[in-house]
């Protein structure tokens, strides 16, 4: 089970998002979160570590707790993982790649990478993460892209609707707009889509 999760990409996230995420259960294991309609099943986090734990003996476990400013986390480790955490220390900065799981409602990761890092890397990883976000438009610009969607569902009948995905393609604007867009021309019975990705004009 664990081999194919590790084939999903890691995302890059912060702690906030991945604790806001909608837990997805099949039975009672974690199947995935979900964020914004993507489902996570890895992620890639860079936090300073705020506490270590280790447990010795029989059962051997670890835990560190990782704090990026937007929220709180913690990778558990047992029996010999937890040997990844042996030279890791309060106040370091971490990158980690890992699974992510659930025990008794609390989100944690399993790590698969962690890696020390200069505390800088966590200003790249927040502007690198601000930079994928969809930029806000004001009302003009969202009354042109509107525009716009309508004139190429309007061309497309002849063909009998256009996908989405061209919309996206062609119009160079984040999917998270267009698809806010095309989500209100459906609710507002100008549009209706034949089948699911495509579009079609209802006047």
């Amino acid at each position: 089970m664990e081999e194919n999760l590790k084939r999903h990409t890691a995302q890059k996230l912060r702690v906030g998002s991945i604790l806001s995420g909608k837990q997805v259960f099949d039975g009672n294991t974690l199947k995935f979160l979900e964020i914004e309609n993507n489902q996570i099943f890895r992620v890639n986090l860079i936090a300073n570590i705020i506490e270590k734990y280790i447990q010795e003996g029989e059962k051997k476990f670890g835990s560190i707790t990782l704090d990026d400013a937007t929220g709180q986390i913690k990778i558990k480790a047992f029996g010999e993982n937890t040997e990844k955490f042996s030279d890791l220390n309060q106040g370091d900065t971490v990158l980690v790649v890992g699974l992510v799981k659930s025990w008794n409602n609390e989100i944690y990761l399993a790590p698969e990478i962690i890696k020390k890092k200069d505390s800088s890397y966590l200003l790249i990883r927040k502007l690198e993460i601000e930079a994928e976000q969809p930029k806000a438009h004001d009302k003009i610009q969202l009354l042109a892209l509107k525009d716009k969607i309508l004139k190429m569902i309007k061309e497309s009948e002849k063909t009998g609707g256009i996908e989405i995905e061209k919309l996206i393609l062609e119009l160079k604007e984040h999917p998270d707009t267009i698809n806010q867009e095309i989500k209100k021309l459906l609710e507002d019975g100008i549009a209706y889509e034949p089948r699911p990705g495509k579009i079609c004009w209802l006047g």
